[in-house]
């Protein structure tokens, strides 16, 4: 079985839930027949291990070469680190990000946390997007930050709500590597 294959058949069992009528409330406001909480896959050791692998080999694919990879915290974190811990044991090292919703009231006070500085060129991460005012919203502090952004990669799009195209109104491709159609 591919890893693609090994991640659908994950979150089918972990991370997906369906009815024959719309009950569940996303975050956009509205109700779906459908929901994903991809964090019980991403946050566990196989989720993570194939998450990783996949996101790196699509930024392989692209020929992307980013420095560094991250997306607004919660859903991006995961995603990010396991690509960046998987993209060093393929010796072309990446590293990873966080942004934070608000920034922190103390210390530093920094929105942008982990290994990355301005200037350098980024891909950002989600784990699903509707409408995509989350990976929108970590875009604009990311461009606030003067972090070069390169391409979006989302690991589930649900193909509703307009999110990919909103997404790429911000000028960057967008690319996932699943949709909804992989589980309906």
């Amino acid at each position: 079985m591919t890893k693609r294959k090994e991640l659908i058949s994950y979150i089918q069992k972990h991370s997906f839930k369906q009815s024959s009528r719309p009950i569940y409330k996303l975050s956009s406001g509205k109700k779906s027949k459908f929901y994903f909480n991809l964090k019980t896959t991403t946050y566990s050791s196989k989720g993570q291990y194939l998450t990783g692998s996949l996101v790196y080999k699509k930024i392989q694919e692209l020929k992307l070469k980013p420095e560094a990879i991250g997306g607004l915290t919660l859903g991006a974190d995961p995603i990010a680190t396991s690509t960046a811990y998987h993209s060093y044991g393929k010796k072309i090292p990446l590293n990873a990000f966080v942004i934070r919703k608000e920034p922190k009231e103390h210390g530093m006070k920094l929105q942008i946390e982990g290994s990355v500085k301005a200037g350098e060129r980024v891909v950002i991460v989600d784990d699903v997007v509707t409408t995509g005012q989350s990976t929108i919203k970590a875009i604009k502090l990311a461009e606030k930050a003067k972090l070069k952004i390169i391409a979006v990669i989302i690991l589930l799009d649900r193909c509703e709500q307009n999110g990919k195209e909103n997404i790429e109104k911000c000028g960057y491709p967008v690319y996932s590597i699943l949709s909804i159609k992989d589980f309906i």
